[in-house]
């Protein structure tokens, strides 16, 4: 009796990458003096069993700082769940979902080594990678970190933002599987050390063209001051 076909090294390593959503967590209305948006901000995001994803975001989720943190290239964001526990050490206080600002807490997916462009089905959508979150005042003020962007920062554990390719319903427990990934090989984790603390690793950016225009024009910016 044959065995199955060898659907080749890039399908196994794919099949490999398949994790779940732990929470999918939906921002609430928070009034705060370090908010930025006349004092409010969806950073506070809270468990749901499930909601609808579109390519403007998710059904019922807050975002008021839209340029930085929401728009068709920041639909949603996730984080993984075994990044959070290292932060839980570092901090020695429990981190529940949605505290770092994200729509999906992932477990067994390589958020940090995603590729940009990684497709991701997830439910009946579909997610693509498209890039790094940076740390802002508002992410230290609601942990009450004072020095946050710049542990953050050099920890490089960043989350990824994620476009929606095909639109859906995303549920707590919802598999994710890697679907697709680009060749380029340009990760979530090389973008976000180029764009702070890495500049020399900016070349390597414009090999990715899933990547945000704004990024692209950014680090092509940065290197023709470079040069």
């Amino acid at each position: 009796m044959q065995g199955a076909p060898d659907r080749g090294p890039l399908t196994r390593t794919l099949e490999r990458m398949a994790g779940r959503v732990l929470s999918v967590n939906l921002g609430i209305v928070t009034v705060a003096s370090w908010a930025s948006d006349a004092g409010r901000t969806g950073i506070d995001k809270r468990p749901v069993a499930t909601t609808r994803a579109t390519t403007t975001g998710l059904v019922g989720d807050h975002i008021f700082d839209v340029p930085g943190h929401g728009g068709v290239d920041q639909a949603a964001y996730a984080y993984a769940a075994e990044d959070a526990a290292w932060w839980a050490r570092e901090l020695g206080r429990e981190i529940g979902p949605g505290r770092f600002g994200e729509n999906l807490t992932t477990e067994g997916v390589e958020v940090t080594g995603a590729v940009i462009g990684e497709r991701w089905q997830v439910g009946t959508t579909v997610l693509e990678v498209s890039a790094p979150r940076i740390p802002c005042r508002v992410f230290a003020g609601f942990w009450e970190v004072p020095d946050l962007i710049k542990r953050f920062t050099a920890h490089g554990a960043p989350g990824a933002y994620l476009r929606v390719l095909v639109e859906g319903e995303l549920s707590t427990g919802d598999a994710v599987e890697v679907v697709h990934r680009p060749a380029h090989g340009v990760t979530i984790g090389e973008t976000f050390r180029a764009l702070t603390l890495e500049p020399e690793l900016l070349p390597h950016l414009l090999e990715a063209p899933e990547l945000p225009t704004h990024i692209r024009e950014r680090a092509a910016r940065r290197l023709a001051t470079q040069a």
